[in-house]
C-alpha cells in the first residue's frame, strides 16, 4: 500500500514500528533536572531508599513514587512487553514520549509536563501530582476534563484513553498525564486521528470520556438508573457548552464548515435531546460507550472485570430495550443488521472472549 493510501493510523503505526526496530533513541527534557542519575532511576525498586509506593497496574508501564531532597517524583518505567497486544500497544511508550515532547511547550490546562523522557532508557520522569483517580465525575472534574480535552483538540492532539488510571484529581482540577494513545491530526480539516480524519465522526472527546471512563465508573458505583441519568445529563450539558466554545475558537482559525458543523451539530443535538428525551440519549450513549470499550479491550486482549460488567450490561440492555435501541440509532450498522436473537448470541460470545482475555 502506497503512502497516500495509508490511513492516519496505518501511517503512524508503520513509522513508529520502524523507529523502534531501528534501535534509535527518542528523548526529551534535561537529565540534569532529574532527582537521581538515569542509571539509578532505572534500578529503583520497592525497597530502594525514597521509594514510597509502586503502582504496577498499568498496561504499558509501572510508576514509582520517589521522595528525594524534599520533593516527590513520578518515575514511570516502561514494561518489557506492553500488555496491550496490538500495534498501538507496542508503540504506546514511544508515542507517549513524542506527545510529551510536543505538548510540553504548549502548557495546556490539565496536561502534565515531565522533565525527562527516554525511549532507550524506558523512562518518563515528572513532578509528582498529589491526587486521586476519579470515580463518577462531579461537575468540577467533568468541566476541567472537557477543558483539557478540547484544548488538546484545538492544538491537533486526539486523546483516545480517558480511563481513570490516566487521570488525577488534585482537588482543583483533573490532570491528564498519560499520552500513550494520544495521536496527531489536523483540527481545522479533520475530526480525529482515525481513518483518514473524517470517516469516524462518532469519536470525539466527550464520547471518549464517556466510553473510557464515565459509563464504566457508573457501572462500578452501582448507581441506579435515575442517579446514572442525572450524572449523564450534567456531563452532557457541560459537553455541549465546551463544544460550542471549541467551535467558536476553531472558526477563528479558519476551520472548515465540516469541522465546525460537527461540533455545533453535536451540541445542538444534545441540547434538543436533553430537553425532549434525555433517557433515550442516555441509553444510546451508554450502549455505544460499552460497545466501543468492549471492542477496544478485546482487540488489545486486555480485558478486566469491568469489561465483563460492560458485556453483561449490553446483554441486559438488549433484552429490555431492543426496540428503543433500534429506534434511536444506537446500534452499529453491523449490529442493526442482526436479529435481536442473533445479536444477543454475539454479545454472549464476546462475553466469553472477554473472560478468556482477562489480565
Amino acid at each position: 500500500m502506497d503512502g497516500p493510501d495509508l490511513t492516519l493510523d496505518e501511517a503512524r503505526q508503520r513509522a513508529n514500528l520502524a523507529f523502534i526496530a531501528s534501535g534509535a533513541e527518542f528523548a526529551f527534557g534535561n537529565a540534569a533536572a532529574l532527582p537521581l542519575p538515569v542509571a539509578a532511576l532505572k534500578a529503583l525498586h520497592a525497597g530502594s531508599p525514597g521509594v514510597e509506593a509502586v503502582h504496577d497496574g498499568g498496561l504499558t508501564a509501572e510508576v514509582l513514587c520517589l521522595h528525594h531532597a524534599g520533593r516527590r517524583w513520578a518515575v514511570k518505567r516502561a514494561r518489557t512487553e506492553c500488555l496491550v497486544r496490538n500495534p498501538d500497544g507496542e508503540t504506546s511508550f514511544l508515542n507517549e514520549l513524542q506527545r510529551h515532547a510536543e505538548l510540553a511547550p504548549l502548557k495546556l490546562p490539565g496536561v502534565a509536563s515531565p522533565v525527562y523522557g527516554s525511549l532507550r532508557n524506558g523512562l518518563v520522569v515528572s513532578p509528582w501530582i498529589a491526587g486521586r483517580h476519579p470515580g463518577v465525575l462531579n461537575e468540577r472534574q467533568a468541566r476541567t476534563l472537557l477543558e483539557s480535552g478540547c484544548a488538546l483538540i484545538e492544538q491537533g492532539f486526539f486523546e483516545w484513553d480517558y480511563s481513570a488510571g490516566n487521570l488525577l484529581d488534585d482537588g482543583e482540577r483533573l490532570w491528564l498525564y498519560d499520552f500513550g494513545y494520544c495521536y496527531r491530526f489536523d483540527p481545522l480539516t479533520q475530526l480525529n486521528s482515525a481513518g483518514h480524519g473524517l470517516d469516524h465522526p462518532q469519536h470525539h472527546p466527550a464520547e471518549r470520556i464517556e466510553g473510557r471512563h464515565l459509563f464504566g465508573a457508573l457501572l462500578d458505583a452501582g448507581d441506579d438508573d435515575d442517579d446514572a441519568l442525572s450524572h449523564f445529563i450534567a456531563f452532557k450539558q457541560l459537553a455541549a457548552q465546551a463544544y460550542e466554545a471549541l467551535a467558536d475558537r476553531l472558526a477563528g482559525r479558519g476551520a472548515t464548515s465540516c469541522v465546525l458543523g460537527h461540533y455545533r451539530g453535536l451540541a445542538a443535538h444534545w441540547r434538543q435531546e436533553l430537553a425532549d428525551a434525555p433517557g433515550g440519549l442516555y441509553l444510546a450513549a451508554a450502549w455505544q460507550a460499552h460497545s466501543s470499550d468492549l471492542d477496544d479491550d478485546l482487540r488489545g486482549r486486555s480485558c478486566t472485570p469491568r469489561t465483563l460488567r460492560r458485556a453483561l450490561w449490553l446483554q441486559r440492555a438488549l433484552r429490555e430495550h431492543a426496540a428503543e435501541l433500534r429506534a434511536c440509532g444506537a446500534l452499529s450498522p453491523a449490529d442493526a443488521a442482526l436479529s435481536d436473537a442473533a445479536l444477543l448470541q454475539r454479545l454472549c460470545q464476546r462475553e466469553l472472549e472477554a473472560r478468556q482475555h482477562q489480565l
